[in-house]
């Protein structure tokens, strides 16, 4: 078999209809569970609606976050807080919709843990988006036993495409 036919395709492997029922149950879970914006999907998740054109990937963590801990390929990058303080994007939403093409598009963001960028889903639903959904604990996954991240979830830890400066 040549090289070329091993390269995986979640069109292919999934169906059009497969990516439309992860996002319904996630919207279906996030009814459920309240939450203000459309739902919560798994980085594997994510990556496969990214890679089938169906959503865009924002990553809402600093420029520093980026360059020293890694990002994903291709991602777009609008910035939740930035400095040392953390201080809030008042331009987040604005930067949001200009970058991802409209309130219309499905968006998934990604932060450290999927804190930030819950936070950031939250506040780009109340300005109007409709389809935007937060990656499950997000790009280090969460804390462990002696409170580090990387060990256990999170896009790294579940090998999925990333870049480090």
């Amino acid at each position: 078999m040549a090289a070329a036919e091993l390269i995986f395709d979640p069109r292919a492997a999934h169906g059009e209809a497969a990516f439309d029922e992860v996002l319904h149950l996630a919207r279906a879970q996030a009814k459920a569970q309240g939450l203000p914006y459309a739902g919560i999907v798994s980085a594997q998740d994510a990556w496969q609606l990214v890679q089938a054109g169906k959503a865009v990937l924002v990553d809402v963590r600093t420029n520093e976050e980026r360059t020293f801990v890694g990002y994903v390929p291709a991602s777009l990058h609008v910035a939740w807080a930035t400095g040392t303080a953390m201080n809030r994007n008042p331009r987040f939403t604005r930067e949001l919709e200009a970058k991802a093409g409209g309130k219309d598009a499905v968006v998934v963001l990604l932060c450290r843990s999927g804190k930030r960028s819950a936070l950031a889903a939250e506040a780009a639903a109340k300005a109007g988006f409709t389809h935007v959904f937060n990656i499950a604990q997000g790009f280090e996954g969460d804390l462990d036993a002696q409170q580090q991240r990387g060990h256990s979830g999170g896009w790294r830890w579940h090998a999925l495409p990333w870049l480090q400066d």
